[in-house]
């Protein structure tokens, strides 16, 4: 399976939120099936349904112990989601980054044409008192 066929089964995997809450609890340990299905108000077909889901996504690995087959959680894929989306939090930071430039570069504009309307201010009332010098 190619990469991004890898992070499109990966993504359509996560996109469900019974799948999410299940990796979460996988997050603290592997489980049987219906140690997964107990939280949920679903048939026992239903949750293996989702569980072969993220199977085929590599997200979960089936192990062996005697009668039981715990479930247990996967990161490789997860950690792929995570190096992909970094991409493009580098993007949104230098993004931020720019636009933060371009706010200062206006605010610096702004102050000098205050501090230029100030001075202006300051030469007509120069020129107004100086029109107006007391009699001898």
């Amino acid at each position: 399976m190619g990469y991004a066929n890898h992070l499109n089964s990966t993504f359509a995997a996560l996109a469900d939120p019974t799948r999410r809450a299940i990796l979460s609890r996988l997050a603290s340990g592997e489980a049987s099936v219906n140690e997964l299905a107990e939280p949920f108000a679903m048939s026992q077909p239903a949750i293996s349904k989702h569980l072969r889901v993220l199977e085929r996504a590599g997200l979960i690995s089936r192990g062996r112990d005697a009668q039981r087959r715990p479930r247990q959680l996967q990161a490789a894929p997860l950690k792929e989601v995570a190096d992909w989306v970094e991409h493009y939090r580098q993007f949104w930071t230098e993004s931020f980054d720019r636009l933060d430039h371009y706010l200062r570069q206006l605010q610096a504009k702004d102050k000098a044409k205050d501090k230029d309307k100030a001075k202006d201010k300051d030469k007509a009332k120069e020129k107004k008192h100086a029109g107006k010098r007391p009699a001898k």
